[in-house]
């Protein structure tokens, strides 16, 4: 008689498990960063992007550090009561550090930090649960890849725009409308099918953004900047990456 799928044996020994010496190394790392650089930058994301918060590390390697993802950990290092805070005022970075929150080490002025993070943004596609930022109409007749006359959808691509929600047609082996159809309208949460839609025309709806809370020196404490952000902008980003038990994602 076969065996039973169902009784399939899975090894415990392939699990990865954080173990306690991990989170107590990432605890001594902060700590060492917090000795080395002069400030602490508490801060957040908007429209989480992987590859765009790469290109952040990136542009600052040698004259910063950055760690997002395990904020109650990185907490615990800071200390979030006065009695326990690592340097004096680091409590207050700690109490504020919950959520898809991060910290950002460096030397740099703060003026001259926050003007830079302020200018930093990347265009990008938005994603399911995202609100469009605009109405956005496909007009009648052929449709076009990225709003270019010279790049109509290919005859192949018809079946997936019809369960896309589009009611198509082929002329002249081009998928194209009888009649204007609306993706989307301003304000509202985009669907799957209206993110994908907007992503194959091309419209790009979504901005990846570094948004400073504020930073910590020993000579000044605690000083705020733009403040917390909103649960709008909270909503923008990926809920992977951020928590206690999610990987953390420095260099």
């Amino acid at each position: 008689m076969p065996r039973s799928k169902r009784e399939k044996v899975v090894s415990l020994t392939r699990t990865n498990k954080k173990t306690r010496e991990t989170k107590g190394a990432l605890m001594e790392e902060i700590k060492s960063h917090c000795d080395q650089w002069k400030y602490v930058w508490l801060f957040s994301v908007g429209n989480m992007r992987n590859s765009a918060l790469k290109d952040v590390r990136q542009q600052w390697k040698g004259t910063g550090r950055m760690f997002f993802g395990k904020s109650k950990v990185m907490a615990k290092a800071l200390g979030t009561t006065p009695e326990s805070e690592y340097k004096p005022g680091l409590s207050k970075v700690a109490q504020k550090l919950q959520g898809p929150l991060g910290l950002f080490f460096t030397s740099y002025p703060p003026d001259e930090t926050l003007s830079w993070f302020q200018s930093f943004q990347k265009p990008d596609f938005a994603r399911a649960g995202n609100k469009a930022t605009k109405d956005v109409v496909l007009p009648e007749g052929p449709l076009l890849m990225y709003n270019d006359p010279s790049s109509p959808f290919p005859a192949s691509m018809d079946p997936q725009l019809r369960k896309l929600g589009l009611t198509t047609k082929l002329v002249k082996g081009v998928p194209s409308l009888e009649v204007p159809h609306m993706i989307c309208k301003k304000g509202t949460k985009l669907t799957a099918e209206q993110a994908q839609l907007l992503k194959l025309v091309g419209e790009q709806m979504a901005v990846f953004r570094v948004r400073t809370v504020g930073h910590w020196s020993e000579e000044d404490g605690w000083v705020e900047d733009e403040g917390l952000p909103s649960d709008d902008e909270l909503e923008d980003v990926d809920g992977d990456v951020s928590g206690e038990d999610d990987e953390s994602m420095d260099e």
